[in-house]
This record gives structure tokens, C-alpha cells and sequence, in this order.
């Protein structure tokens, strides 16, 4: 009873926040941002202490080395922590705008506003940068968060929330102190008692693998917007400029293969594959990545892996819906354009997926027909991203289709109202 009594006082106070956010102006958001960058920096050896035992946490929890990665703070990502939130601060505000207005025939003018959305839980594993990112988004379109790091990042996150805080307040004595938390405990039983309170908490955002997204998503009483994971695709198609298509194969996987819009998937049409397979694996050998493959594509692939690091094997049926976050790779000739989506719908994930061709009437065909997030004609998947988006920054990637879709930013953390203004207007 205590954990859920702890939960509803947590909720119930940013429920509070988020209504005293709603009267500091954007001048003064900026500047508590602005101030709150400057206090991580002037943290930093604090910080670097703080994770020093969450690493040790994460040593004693064997953690892989990705993950030690993702959990270690140093001085320049303390820098780079601020220098995001300076970014976050240079945007344009959000809340307000004037999205549509209507004149009725009685003289009712209806005005669709941009409001803040109001508590945010965000849900996520190991990156202590989260913490300072997701704040300040919420922040600026005056959304209060409760953050919920990993167990290996408690103490990191804490601290950091600390100097968001309290740098906040240096500037705005009128700061709500509670328009940022972090949930206390690492008992699992926290999440779902946290958002089963209907009455406080308006969104789940979880980032992470996806059993951390399923876990939430299926004990969720509340709104949640999620991907599940990215399972991307390249397809090259018969009319495709075979360099070209090799450029972008190369910078879907390898570019930064951990991360959600990084192709997972090759799919060659037949015309084409004896000529650009080859090449392309001879490319993809530099980077000894493994692949799993149809017979047709393996039969191509394996002569040139002789004598590299590259590895390969026939693919079975969860290969293709695996997302590998790895230098591994699926490969697969298909008989043409249709095949191609079919295979896309029956095992991607709706992230991101892209087409290599100079048929215009088979790129347009596959931008209309490839029901995903995203979707490219002669460009990586890796441009599935906030900041590529010239959103400024991100809060993460949805594949959901009622709500936010694709890459979010400030805009997809608002709501909107409708306010109508009268001169006495009765309903007949």
C-alpha cells in the first residue's frame, strides 16, 4: 500500500506543477533552461561521482559494454547535455499558436489553441542523458515529467534532476519544484501503480528495448506512445543506381548500427543482384558484418566473405523480424516492387524503410503503399531523427497512427483547446 500511496503523492504533486507551469512565460522558461545548462556544467565533477557508482551498479548487474557505454557520463557529455538543453532554449515556443479558427454563421468565432498535454511519465533504460533531454522538452512546452530511469541510473538521474532544479529556481524563485521528479525506487512495481493513476497522469513515453516497451505498454492504464522496434529496410530496386544504392546500404547499417532507424533488412530485386551484391558485401566485409540470408542471396554473398571476417548462414523465419542493433544483416532477393512491400508489411515494424531507384512511378508507388513511419526514396533510414528533421530536438520515435508518428518534438508534446468567443450566442 505504501508504493502506491508513494506513487499517487508523486503524481498528484506534478499534477500541481503542471498547473503552475502553464503561467511562466516562454522568456522565463528559456532563461531557467539557459541557467539549468549551466548548472550541469558547474555539476560535472559531482555528476561524474554520482555515476561512478551507478557503473559499479551496472559491473555488478553485468551489464554488456553497450549498455556500460550508454550508462557512463563524462565531461563532455555533461557538455553536450547542456549544450542540448541551450538548444532546446533557442527554439521557438509552441504553446499558443493559433492552429485553426472559424467564423460561425452566428458570429461564434472558434479559435484550435496549442496546450500543453500536462504530466508526462517517461519510461527508460541506462542513458542518464535522457534525463536532462526529456525534462527540458517537457519543460519548454510546459509539461510536467516524472522521469524513470534504469536502477543502474538512479543515482546519476537524481542528480541531474537535482541541478535542473535547483539551477531553475536560481533564476524563477516561482519554479514548481515539482515539474520535474524522479521516481525514487527502482522497485518494478512503481510503473504500473504510477500509471494506473487515470487522474494525474496524462502520457507514458517509454524508450528502450522492447520488452521494456511491451512490459509498459500491456500495464498501462494511461495513454502511452511507443515503437516497439525498428525493423528497417532498404530495398533496391531494378532501376536502381547501383553506387548509389551501395552508399546507402553501407550508411543504414553501419553508420551507427545500436540505433532504431538502422536498417536491418536488405532487399535486392533479381535483375540486379548478382551485379550489386557482391560489391556490396565486399563493402559490408570491412565492417565484418554477419548476414543471414535467402539460398538465392547466399549463394552470392558467401564467395565473397573468403578470407574476411564476414560470416553467413541462411536466414530462418525470426531473423526478419529481428532488430539486431548490431553489424548484422538480413538479405533477400525479391521479384520486384510488390514483393518487396509484401515482404515489408508482413515483417517490418513500421519505423523507417527506404527505396534506391530512378523510377519515379516505383518510388512514388513504394512512398504511397509502405505503410511505415517513415519512408525514403533514395535516402538512409538513419535520417529518422529529430534533430535531421530540423525539429531541434527529440523526445523519441513513434509508430503508433493515432497521435504522434515518426520522429517527436515540441510539437507532438501538446494537446490543443478550442476556445470560442461570443457576443452572447445561445444554441436554437
Amino acid at each position: 500500500m505504501a508504493l502506491i500511496d508513494d506513487m499517487t503523492e508523486l503524481a498528484r504533486r506534478a499534477k500541481a506543477a503542471s498547473r503552475e507551469l502553464a503561467k511562466v512565460s516562454a522568456t522565463d522558461k528559456d532563461r531557467c533552461l539557459r541557467a539549468m545548462a549551466d548548472g550541469l556544467v558547474a555539476a560535472t565533477p559531482r555528476l561524474i561521482e554520482a555515476n561512478a557508482r551507478d557503473l559499479e551498479v551496472g559491473r555488478g548487474l553485468g551489464l554488456s559494454g553497450a549498455m556500460m557505454d550508454r550508462l557512463a557520463l563524462d565531461a563532455g557529455r555533461i557538455a553536450a547535455m547542456a549544450r542540448g538543453l541551450r538548444e532546446v532554449a533557442a527554439l521557438p515556443d509552441v504553446l499558443g499558436r493559433v492552429l485553426d479558427t472559424r467564423r460561425r454563421p452566428n458570429g461564434l468565432v472558434l479559435r484550435k489553441v496549442s496546450t500543453p498535454i500536462g504530466v508526462v511519465v517517461i519510461i527508460y533504460e541506462s542513458r542518464p542523458n535522457v534525463t536532462a533531454d526529456a525534462a527540458s522538452l517537457c519543460f519548454k512546452t510546459g509539461n510536467a515529467t516524472i522521469l524513470r530511469g534504469g536502477k543502474e541510473a538512479l543515482n546519476s538521474n537524481r542528480l541531474i534532476a537535482e541541478v535542473l532544479i535547483a539551477s531553475a529556481r536560481a533564476v524563477l524563485p516561482g519554479f514548481p519544484e515539482h515539474a520535474i521528479q524522479v521516481v525514487p525506487t527502482s522497485d518494478r512495481e512503481a510503473i504500473p501503480a504510477l500509471l494506473s493513476l487515470t487522474q494525474y497522469v496524462d502520457l507514458c513515453m517509454p524508450r528502450g528495448g522492447e520488452g521494456l516497451i511491451r512490459a509498459v505498454a500491456e500495464c498501462s492504464k494511461v495513454p502511452v506512445i511507443k515503437h516497439y522496434k525498428g525493423v528497417c529496410h532498404v530495398y533496391v530496386h531494378t532501376a536502381a543506381d547501383l553506387a548509389m544504392a551501395e552508399e546507402i546500404v553501407f550508411n543504414a547499417k553501419c553508420q551507427r548500427p545500436s540505433t532504431c532507424n538502422a536498417a536491418e533488412t536488405l532487399l535486392v530485386d533479381r535483375p540486379v543482384a548478382e551485379a550489386f551484391l557482391p560489391r556490396m558485401v565486399t563493402r559490408l566485409a570491412t565492417k565484418a558484418v554477419q548476414f543471414h540470408a535467402d539460398a538465392e542471396a547466399l549463394a552470392s554473398i558467401v564467395p565473397v566473405l573468403e578470407g574476411t571476417a564476414g560470416r553467413a548462414r541462411v536466414a530462418d523465419s525470426m531473423d526478419w523480424e529481428t532488430e539486431y542493433n548490431d553489424y548484422v544483416l538480413n538479405v533477400a532477393v525479391v521479384d520486384g516492387l510488390d514483393a518487396a512491400i509484401t515482404h515489408i508489411h508482413r515483417h517490418g515494424s513500421g519505423h523507417s524503410d527506404a527505396i534506391v531507384t530512378a523510377d519515379a512511378a516505383a518510388a512514388e508507388r513504394f512512398l504511397a503503399e509502405v505503410d511505415s513511419a517513415a519512408v525514403y526514396w533514395n535516402a538512409s533510414t538513419r535520417f529518422t531523427d529529430g534533430g535531421e528533421y530540423g525539429m531541434g530536438a527529440e523526445i523519441g520515435i513513434s509508430t503508433d497512427k493515432i497521435g504522434a508518428r515518426g520522429p517527436m518534438g515540441l510539437e507532438e508534446l501538446c494537446s490543443y483547446k478550442w476556445q470560442g468567443i461570443g457576443s452572447g450566442q445561445v444554441r436554437a
